[in-house]
């Protein structure tokens, strides 16, 4: 079977009008990515930061091609630099009963509208305690969570162990320089590498791929 290298149209045009914040160029590395993997090792997709679903459709469409699911897993309160205050802070999804933010609605009126509802798993929760319960191998996961040391560590630490052999490990928002953005993320890429578990694949813009070529983390 031959592997899809672009998303379905009407995904890409999901994906475009979607709220979030992964540029095109970005997200067709990304899905050209879990097409391979999920086509060659026929294992879930997974993905930490789902925030409104703009990524997730992706994931869900490379799912649907190669007969997997996707995962996406986020408590859906937007990470530090939404909140009030912050520069990615959007009114638009904060609950007004309750005050705070809230993206799980926008994230299913997204998968709805783009008709991929039925080719994903939405974990709601904190990654760490989600990761605890985890386990079952994974084809990719898709690290774009939080960006602080703790949470990018603790997505590393809780989801890259679930990845399997020949399995990708794919990274958002790595900038060596610290002038273009958080460094978080970019430590967790240095600590893959290091690790001698994960060879690096491909490099678009901020977005890192990475295959399991040894074990652990």
């Amino acid at each position: 079977m031959t592997v899809a290298v672009t998303p379905q149209p009407d995904t890409l045009a999901a994906f475009e009008a979607a709220k979030g914040f992964m540029p095109v160029g970005e997200g067709l590395a990304l899905y050209a990515a879990a097409a391979e993997a999920a086509h060659r090792l026929r294992l879930p997709l997974l993905e930490v930061g789902t925030y409104c679903g703009r990524s997730t459709l992706l994931l869900a469409d490379a799912a649907r091609e190669a007969g997997v699911t996707a995962v996406t897993v986020d408590h859906h309160r937007g990470s530090e630099e939404q909140q009030p205050g912050w520069e990615y802070h959007d009114p638009t999804v904060v609950d007004p009963e309750v005050g705070v933010m809230d993206t799980l609605p926008t994230f299913r009126r997204t998968l709805h509208k783009a008709g991929l509802e039925e080719h994903v798993v939405a974990l709601v929760g904190k990654s760490p305690r989600a990761a605890r319960l985890w386990g079952t191998p994974l084809s990719l996961v898709f690290i774009d969570g939080g960006h602080t040391d703790e949470h990018a560590g603790g997505d590393y630490e809780g989801w890259a162990p679930h990845v399997a052999p020949e399995g990708l490990l794919v990274i958002h928002d790595v900038f060596p320089d610290p002038a273009d953005g958080g460094q978080a993320p970019y430590r967790v890429h240095q600590r893959a590498l290091a690790s001698g578990a994960f060879t690096e694949v491909s490099v678009t813009d901020s977005l890192r791929v990475l295959r399991r070529t040894g074990t652990g983390i």
